[in-house]
């Protein structure tokens, strides 16, 4: 590596020319390069939705999500497949493995269901697979103050979605929640009777009236012609006119309204009727400057719909991605600021402190152009990787300038000492460097998180390997030029130290058992301590308000509008915004929500105190005894899951109502467990029409009951020149059981009572059910403290596994705990596979085995510090933390290796306790100086705040310095402790002969 540093000192224009582009390339690359919240990444599921409006959750499971589980049985790569079949919908998820291809498996789920052929009344599968990239970074809501109509629907299909979709670098604009307007004939069931009008019978004349028939092909006047029947009814009056029979017309038995479906769902922005514009950047554009452009299409927009539509913005993550990356650079200036006052502290030379510090902004230039070069995009972790390696970028030339600094006490500069100077350190910089990116290239091996962690290692190999070249051509030359004027301050060895180590040579055994009892409490605490999940959460809130299925959609909405109007009146809030309902678009997201299910957004005024504003709404959830509402602070990762879910598995639907009540009351009398649920609490009425098949065919009675308790659509017809649905509303609602057996139907040409051909019996069955793998289960749901995941999590399986459960039932844990400790399990066999590479590269540098072995003693001595850090700030141990751990294996043997390199170096002239001695008197100062600057860099990452993203957590920063402080103060004294100790006999030897030598 030395070649470098000869090079740059005959090439001195060309280095200079490097560093000027370097730093250009890098602003450049900083201005050009893509900004995101987060890297793309697939997530690995496919999920098939299945809409059945009026279908109960039994029929469900057995009409669609059993023939969709059997037809993607062969879908490759496949794990686990859940089901949910509920009331009104099927959604199923198929779990797959992460090295999979996404796209491929999708079609392959898209091929297996798309010849399934399901009964009348369901929808086509919806087939989505959801990523990163499909997250709608900008939600506009499109509100009516004079409230919504038909016209304004189309001027945002036909003119207001085009003028987004035209904005550069938008992929796709959907609108969410549009209301399509319908024609609804509600039938008077006493008018009907009297005329003797059976509904069947009216169904058949009016699915009739409004046709566009091919009849056939004739030669006409010596031409082939097609002919064609077309009956069109134009309009709303037309309809009502239609002759039903003999003077009777359809308005005498029915009233015709024009309506939209806000029956069934709706959006509302700030009391207002809206609709929503979600839209989608393309996968390479640069989120911040498509934000620019969205804000001032809206202001156009109320330009020129100003009397009837209004835009406002609901949710932007450009102005999150923006605040994010500012804050991360922010860490970043801060850490490179407090390392420059560290090493001025030590150096007390101006000059050597600048030629130290321009690594910083050089390896920064290179590591932003090559992440251009790479296409990885500038987002929170690629530039939380700069912020945590922003210390590290000075180490190599901190060693690198104190070297020459030693060397030069007295004024000589010539080329031949600094080349000199950086050939002692040359090959311990490059070893420590190595060492480090061999510890974060392998992160990108972490399945699960495999397409997150890969531009996090990416971004810090990258910086580490600026900072080497940095320091072996950049510095050395800056070293000549700069140093030879002036006076350098006198180089003071550390004698306080060198006594001290000199004691702990000769009583080995104190500072031995001291450290491995140190490490044994250390240890036994991490065991001890909580596992806690990352809390990301900026100021607004979200709210979900949840209704039992069978409470009346009218009643549910009546409510949701009268907490609307609660949060509108507060005075911290700035915007509400309401969702309420099922709304058939929130398939393509790989979701579906219950009809009786209210979801708020809720964005806070500057300043205000949203923990008061949630207090105020966890004191109006007794107005509304019906609901579930959960108030919470939304998040954009959605990294504050503290969900366990415990999966009762078996075969017979009472063993496993059993098996879960059992589980129930274990678990809610946990410290720490804040909400138990399961999917088997919600239990709704269910009347089994059984048909007596001897008196009626079941699919006819079937067919006609359905038709006669849910809008039917009988066709279109011509409304204001468009096509417009007409549903059919018998306005048969029973009410009671007596109502349910007077429901008349048509029996072989005759009308008669439900009850002469079949047999009502009522049940009390849940209002969804799961399955996994094929077999039905009950999930419960724990809500936990967030911070004591893990020991929760180990208390509920200490309960559950003593429970005594029927055979065939059993219990399977998953949710966030299980998540966690997969992704720590992970992170364990990276550890591994990190410690067997870092001893690789040891190896290679020093030929031989002992002192690499050394050299790994400074890990345990780094766990001592981590544990202790987490301890006295009171931090969970997160991915974050664990993160931390993973940087402390490549961040502290640096120092080892720095050391042990000069003790090498005059084993050549020395005896061992000696060349420790020395060893220990010369790299002391630049092994204090990199320590300091790496800890004080991080500092910033410590206060800063959790949005910046869960990975590049509290909990990374006080792991990284609790452990590089220990790890450091440790290996000064132990690590010469055991190097000597493991050239036991050698050293002896050498200790007998020089005092024979002394009484000779």
């Amino acid at each position: 590596m030395i070649w470098f540093t000869k090079w740059a000192l005959r090439n001195k224009a060309a280095v200079i020319l490097m560093i000027v582009l370097s730093l250009g390339l890098g602003a450049l690359s900083y201005f050009t390069l893509p900004k995101e919240f987060l890297p793309a990444a697939n997530n690995p599921m496919v999920t098939v939705i299945v809409m059945g409006q009026g279908t109960d959750a039994d029929t469900m499971a057995d009409q669609v999500t059993k023939p969709i589980e059997k037809a993607i049985g062969s879908v490759k790569g496949k794990k686990h497949v859940f089901s949910t079949s509920a009331d009104g919908y099927t959604s199923v998820d198929i779990s797959l493995d992460p090295s999979v291809d996404m796209k491929e498996a999708k079609a392959q789920v898209q091929e297996a269901v798309s010849g399934l052929q399901l009964p009348e009344g369901y929808s086509k599968p919806i087939v989505s697979q959801l990523n990163l990239d499909m997250i709608p970074l900008w939600q506009i809501a499109l509100s009516f103050p004079n409230g919504i109509n038909r016209e304004d629907m189309e001027k945002i299909e036909n003119e207001i979605v085009p003028t987004f979709q035209g904005i550069s670098g938008v992929g796709n604009v959907s609108v969410y929640g549009k209301q399509q307007t319908q024609i609804n004939v509600k039938l008077d069931k006493d008018k009907m009777s009297s005329y003797q009008i059976p509904v069947q019978a009216l169904m058949g004349i009016l699915q009739g009236k409004n046709l566009a028939v091919a009849v056939g092909e004739e030669t006409i006047d010596d031409k082939k012609t097609n002919l064609k029947v077309i009956g069109q009814i134009e309009g709303k009056q037309e309809l009502e006119n239609i002759q039903i029979a003999p003077d009777v017309l359809l308005k005498d038995i029915a009233s015709v309204e024009v309506s939209d479906s806000s029956s069934t769902f709706f959006t509302r922005v700030n009391g207002e009727e809206a609709v929503a514009l979600l839209v989608f950047k393309e996968s390479n554009a640069n989120a911040v400057a498509i934000g620019k452009k969205v804000n001032e299409t809206m202001k156009q927009v109320n330009k020129d719909y100003k009397s009837n539509i209004e835009t406002s913005m609901i949710v932007s993550f450009s102005e999150f991605i923006v605040q994010s990356v500012d804050s991360m650079m922010e860490s970043v200036l801060l850490g490179a600021l407090f390392a420059t006052i560290v090493i001025f502290f030590f150096l007390r030379h101006l000059r050597m402190t600048v030629i130290t510090v321009i690594s910083i902004p050089l390896s920064l230039g290179l590591t932003l152009f090559l992440l251009s070069q790479s296409g990885i995009t500038l987002n929170v972790l690629t530039i939380g990787a700069v912020a945590v390696a922003v210390g590290r970028l000075v180490d190599d030339s901190i060693v690198v300038i104190e070297n020459i600094f030693r060397k030069a006490q007295n004024g000589d500069f010539s080329k031949h000492v600094i080349v000199d100077a950086t050939k002692e350190v040359a090959s311990a910089i490059t070893s420590s460097t190595l060492t480090t990116v061999a510890v974060f290239l392998p992160m990108g091996l972490v399945k699960s998180m495999q397409e997150i962690l890969l531009p996090f290692a990416l971004t810090i190999t990258y910086a580490l390997i600026s900072s080497l070249l940095v320091a072996l051509i950049v510095v050395p030359l800056m070293s000549s030029r700069l140093l030879k004027k002036g006076k350098l301050p006198s180089y003071k060895k550390p004698e306080n130290y060198i006594r001290i180590l000199n004691w702990c040579l000769s009583h080995k055994w104190a500072p031995l058992v001291l450290s491995f009892l140190i490490f044994v409490g250390a240890i036994g605490m991490y065991f001890v301590m909580p596992k806690g999940a990352e809390k990301a959460a900026d100021k607004d809130v979200s709210i979900t308000m949840v209704y039992p299925d069978d409470v009346p959609f009218t009643k549910v909405k009546d409510e949701v509008l009268q907490l609307e109007t609660f949060i509108k009146e507060q005075s911290g809030v700035e915007k509400v915004s309401v969702f309420l309902g099922s709304n058939p678009e929130d398939a393509q997201f790989s979701q579906i929500n219950s009809q009786n299910t209210g979801d708020f957004y809720v964005v806070m005024k500057s300043g205000a105190n949203t923990q008061k504003f949630m207090e105020q709404i966890e004191k109006q959830k007794e107005k509304y005894s019906d609901a579930e509402i959960d108030a919470m602070f939304a998040s954009i990762m959605g990294s504050g899951n503290s969900t366990i879910t415990i999966d009762v598995v078996g075969n017979e639907t009472e063993q496993l109502i059993q098996a879960s009540e059992k589980v129930i009351d274990e678990v809610k009398g946990i410290d720490g467990v804040e909400k138990v649920t399961s999917n088997q609490e919600e239990l709704k009425s269910v009347y089994d029409i059984v048909i007596d098949q001897e008196k009626a065919n079941t699919e006819e009675v079937a067919r006609q009951v359905q038709l006669l308790l849910n809008p039917f659509p009988i066709g279109t017809i011509k409304l204001e020149g468009k096509d417009t649905m007409v549903l059919l509303d018998s306005s048969i609602n029973p009410t009671s059981e007596a109502e349910l057996k007077d429901i008349s139907v048509a029996v072989n040409q005759e009308i008669m009572p439900l009850s002469s051909i079949a047999k009502i019996e009522k049940s009390k069955k849940p209002t969804s059910v799961l399955r996994k793998d094929g077999n039905e289960y009950v999930r419960i749901n724990i809500q936990v403290d967030p911070k004591k995941l893990s020991e929760i999590s180990n208390e509920i399986n200490l309960k559950t596994n003593d429970l005594t459960l029927p055979k065939g039932v059993s219990l399977e844990t998953a949710g966030a705990a299980s998540a966690q400790d997969d992704q720590f399990m992970e992170l364990f066999q990276l550890m591994a596979v990190s410690i067997g590479l870092v001893y690789l590269i040891m190896v290679l540098t020093f030929k031989t085995l002992r002192a690499p072995l050394v050299i790994l003693f400074t890990l345990p001595l780094a766990i001592i510090g981590a544990v202790l850090g987490l301890l006295i700030s009171q931090t969970p141990v997160d991915i974050g933390s664990m993160i931390g751990a993973l940087m402390l294996i490549g961040i502290v043997v640096t120092n080892a290796i720095v050391l042990l390199d000069r003790v090498r170096q005059n084993e050549e002239t020395m005896p061992i306790r000696e060349a420790l001695l020395e060893a220990g008197a010369t790299r002391f100062r630049p092994i204090i100086m990199t320590a300091l600057a790496t800890i004080f860099a991080m500092i910033p990452l410590l206060m800063g705040k959790e949005e910046m993203g869960s990975l590049v957590s509290k909990g990374l920063a006080v792991v990284v310095i609790g452990g590089l402080s220990v790890a450091t103060l440790l290996t000064l004294v132990i690590i010469p402790v055991v190097y000597e100790l493991f050239h036991f006999k050698k050293a002896k030897k050498q200790r007998l002969a020089e005092e024979n030598t002394v009484s000779v």
